[in-house]
This record gives C-alpha cells, structure tokens and sequence, in this order.
C-alpha cells in the first residue's frame, strides 16, 4: 500500500532552528521568527495521502507548498516532524537509503521539464532507469513504453529542443512513469505552459490515472487546477495548512475568510456534483409533471425524471435536463437506485450569488440567493 503520512512537519531555515520550533509550538507566529533573522518556512502540516489518491497542495507563492513537497522524498531534511511512506519512516534513513527510495518509489515531475539537451527523447525518458542500473535492453522497452502513454509515440529520436513545451513536460512525465515509481511528487509541473496546454496535460494525467492508479502530490498555485484534479486538497498559507478537503468541501464550506477569497471565482458548475447538491428523494414527491400527473412514489419520480444521472456528475451537466422539464433530475448510486433529486429551483440557488444589501450586507445563510440572470437563461431558457 502506497501511503503517504506527514506528522507535525516543520522546516525552519536560520539560527537555532530547533529553539524557534519550540517557539512555533508555544503560540509564537511566523512574523515573530522573522525579525529575529529565522523563516519558518513549513509550520507543524500533518496529512495522510492514501494509495492511488491526487493530492493536490495549494497556496501562493511563499506558503511553504514547494518546500513541504521537498521533504517528503528527503530533498530537504524536515527540522521536526517524520515522513512515513509505506510505514518506513524516510526522515531516519542513510542517506544511501534515501536515494535508493527516490529512484524506485518517489518519482519527481518539476516546473521546468529538467532534461538533459544533449540526450534524445527517448534517452531522456529512460534516465530514471539507467541510474537504477536497469540493463539497457530493458530501460528502452520501458522507456518507450512510457512516451507512448503520453503520447509521444514516434518522437523517440528527436531532441528536446524540437519539441514543444507541452511535449517537453510530456517527456518529463514519461521518465517518472518509466521507473514504475509508487508515488510521483508534481511540483507546479504544468504552470509554465500556456493555458490550452496546460489543459491539455492535465487531461492526460488524469486519463494516466484512471489506468495507472498512482499516488501522486501535485502541487499549484491555481485553485481551478486543484479543483481538477485533486481528490482532496490542501490549501496552505504562510507555512501553514488552513484546510484540507475535497473540492467540494472548500468551495461550500471554506474554513475561513482567506480560503473563501480564492473560491468566489471557481466555476461551481464545473466542480459541484449531482450528489453535493441533491435533496432527498421526498422533495419531489406531490410534485406534477408537465401532463399534470402527480408523482407519488420514488418509482414515478425515476420515470417521469428528464434525466437519471450518477452522484458524480457535474452540475453543469444538468442545466439541459433541467430546462426540460419541471420535474426534477433523479440522482442515482451505482446500483441505479435512487438517492436524491435536484429541482430547478435548487440548482439555480447554488450557483446564484447573494445580492448585497443597501448597507452591504449578505442574505442570512439559509436565504436563497437569486441565481445571475445569465445562468439563469441557460437553465430555463428565459
């Protein structure tokens, strides 16, 4: 089982790191270090990633998400706290052990494509392999392998300057896939491409992980990517993390006004599912369909529905449907029972925004916001 544990990781930089990590324990902040010349640059985060999880660490520039990465394949050396992959605590190993890890289980994807120039592509994928010792004949059967699955099937003999930077990155990928690692640590791996590209990857590392089921810890600094990609997210702020969750839990329920201010121009649409937003069953019951049949039971709600849709499915996926008909969507789990319904009514006051009072002042929670006039043309077609 490829698990990943950080407990209680700090990595402080300056004098007498070990005192200032007791200062961090008993209440002193991170501005308080600093003016005495100390960064606290990682404050006592603790998460579990579970094998075959995206786990996506976010923050701006200076929360301490690069650094955090760094330590959990022993880049850097954490101040306090340990690092446990499959149970073998990394932060006590020689360092002759630690490297054998990095080039057998915890395969690295940077920023900036890191290969060599004057190696071919396939040269270039098969770099992993060859540090391992891997005989020749084997790393190249790997190695194309692994182009191929990234779609670079062909370009084996080419260089890395001919190659665009999407296929650049794309090379860099395949070289962590080819050494069969347990985990791969993605340190902003997409954020110096332009933004069709950039799509374009994560498309791909998502269609590799439905076939591969890798661990992987992708760190960005854009909150639409983590939302993408991750299944839980950690969102970091000046060393710290402020909260961790699903996409889903962060965008409903931020856990403060700082995670907020990055939520309020996601596309909830995009991110809330079916199942986030559903309302039980019972709710369209007494309902008419549009013949003015009365639904009585959860069977007439399944066949009067517009649309039976999975848990799972996107909200922007159900504006059609919804606009169809006045009954409600059916949301079914995977044995195609029924769990819950979504009304027009209620997808439309989820991706409403609360108008502001005269004194600028929000709807009490609770209030069902009015839903932005365009949002609600598409939905019913008003």
């Amino acid at each position: 089982m490829a698990t990943l544990r950080a407990e209680r990781l700090y990595k402080v930089f300056g004098r007498r790191p070990d005192e200032a990590v007791a200062q961090l324990e008993s209440g002193a902040d991170r501005e308080e270090l600093r003016a005495s010349g100390t960064t606290a640059a990682v404050i006592d985060a603790s998460f579990t990633v579970e094998e075959g999880q995206i786990f996506v660490v976010m923050g701006l520039s200076g929360s301490g998400k690069s650094t955090l990465l760094r330590m959990l394949n022993g880049l850097l050396e954490p101040t306090a706290g340990r690092v446990l992959f499959d149970d073998d605590d990394l932060t006590v190993l020689s360092p002759k052990d630690l490297r054998e890890v990095r080039s057998r289980k915890i395969s690295m994807v940077f920023q900036h494509f890191a290969l060599f120039p004057h190696r071919s592509v396939l040269e270039n994928a098969a770099y992993g392999l060859e540090v391992q010792g891997v005989p020749r004949e084997e790393r190249i059967r790997r190695a194309t392998e692994a182009l191929e699955m990234v779609g670079l099937a062909g370009w084996e003999k080419s260089w890395p300057d001919e190659l665009s930077g999407g296929m650049q990155q794309r090379v860099g990928l395949a070289r962590a896939l080819a050494t069969d690692a347990d985990m791969l640590l993605m340190d902003e791996s997409f954020s110096a491409l332009d933004p069709l590209i950039r799509r374009d990857m994560q498309d791909q590392l998502l269609q590799l992980q439905k076939r591969l089921k890798k661990t992987i810890v992708f760190i960005t600094h854009d909150l639409n990517e983590a939302m993408r990609l991750g299944d839980r997210i950690a969102v970091m702020r000046d060393g710290q993390i402020v909260q961790i969750g699903t996409a889903e839990d962060i965008l409903v329920t931020p856990a403060n006004d700082y995670v907020a201010s990055f939520t309020q121009d996601v596309d909830r649409s995009r991110v809330l599912t079916a199942g986030a937003i559903m309302a039980e069953p019972s709710e369209a019951l007494g309902s008419k369909t549009d013949d003015g049949t009365t639904l009585r039971t959860e069977q007439d709600v399944l066949a009067a529905a517009p649309a039976t849709v999975p848990e799972s499915t996107p909200i922007i996926e159900l504006f059609r449907p919804c606009s169809l008909s006045g009954v409600a969507v059916a949301v079914t789990d995977d044995d195609g029972a029924l769990v819950g319904v979504v009304t027009r009514a209620r997808l439309l006051a989820v991706l409403g925004e609360p108008d502001a009072g005269p004194d600028g002042a929000r709807p009490p929670a609770g209030d069902t916001p009015d839903a932005p006039q365009a949002v609600k043309k598409v939905i019913t077609g008003a």
